[in-house]
């Protein structure tokens, strides 16, 4: 598989990681933290492969940090190296079960029995959710009192790049924060500092979207060729040169979520394409195919019938494409 997306993101960076982006969100945290702000329950919207993860866990490692350096945790403290290797034991993680894709109820049970007990350290318990649009229906159910009244100085943090799949009891229990999307031109010279060059990470990031720490840990060669071979049966789709049903069952065998993803990118190209003055195609049938692709990617990893369900997404870019009506 090219791209893993259920497991931490948090290494390789280090708790003294230069991420631009969320510099400014750093920064008010620390501000939180001093003045007695933060909360108990806050909701970092931030997708784990943008950062969001590694933000949680640095302020998790600023909270336990006995270096007392200022706004940014050392990193080099017992209790810092703690939280890195995932051995602190005030400090929780939830994400989901291997398997079911979800976070579910026994766990959150299992955390707020944990987050009762007396703490091993400084008077602190730390929880952290990720990706918390995981949390299945009984187990978000389950976690609305612990987020209105948790025990003794416990902190929820919950991470997710997709707050609008949360429910709204969970959204409305949280502190939350989030950042601007960055320019692509950042996060690309972001990942050329990190050692990659000279990878196509134009291509790569149009494949996983904006999430370069995802794209850090990913087969970079092998998401680049995809969406460039991806971005070229598009182009044929919109010329009404593809077949629809011999790509899409080609598609639907593996990486689904890949080529989902890079055909969204194509739709939101186009549709900017339309905006700046070239009126190729039909732009209520391009935004339909986008709302169809973002459906998709809810999809990506269950049971559905995928080389069917793509093979209705290609005729539909097929006729928004070349200003036909969807039969």
């Amino acid at each position: 598989m090219a791209a893993r997306e259920d497991g931490p993101v948090v290494a390789p960076l280090p708790l003294d990681a230069a991420l631009p982006w969320l510099a400014p969100l750093q920064a008010s945290l620390a501000e939180a933290i001093e003045s007695d702000r933060l909360g108990h329950a806050v909701l970092i919207q931030v997708d784990p492969g943008l950062g969001g993860e590694w933000l949680a866990t640095w302020l998790a490692a600023r909270l336990f940090c006995t270096a007392d350096r200022g706004r940014s945790p050392c990193g080099q403290c017992l209790d810092c190296r703690r939280v890195l290797a995932n051995e602190q034991p005030d400090l929780l993680r939830l994400q989901p079960i291997e398997d079911s894709k979800e976070i579910r109820i026994d766990q959150v049970r299992e955390m707020v029995a944990e987050l009762s007990l007396t703490s091993h350290g400084r008077g602190r318990k730390v929880a952290i959710l990720c990706p918390a649009e995981k949390l299945n229906r009984n187990a978000a159910n389950a976690l609305l009192k612990t987020l209105e009244e948790p025990a003794g100085s416990s902190l929820l943090l919950l991470v997710t790049g997709e707050p609008s799949r949360l429910p709204v009891t969970v959204l409305s229990r949280c502190t939350r924060v989030t950042i601007p999307l960055p320019p692509m031109p950042i996060l690309i010279d972001w990942l050329k500092k990190q050692g990659g060059a000279q990878t196509d990470w134009v291509a790569v990031l149009s494949a996983l979207g904006p999430k370069p720490l995802l794209a850090l840990r990913s087969d970079t060669e092998t998401i680049a060729d995809l969406q460039r071979e991806t971005i070229r049966a598009l182009d044929q789709a919109a010329a009404g040169t593809l077949d629809p049903v011999e790509t899409a069952e080609s598609w639907g065998k593996e990486e689904c979520g890949l080529r989902i993803a890079c055909i969204e990118s194509w739709l939101v190209a186009r549709i900017r394409d339309w905006a700046g003055g070239d009126r190729r195609g039909n732009a209520e049938a391009l935004f339909a195919a986008l709302d169809e692709a973002r459906e998709a990617r809810q999809w990506a990893d269950t049971p559905v019938n995928k080389p069917l369900a793509i093979e209705r997404l290609l005729w539909r870019l097929n006729a928004a494409a070349t200003n036909r009506r969807q039969v």
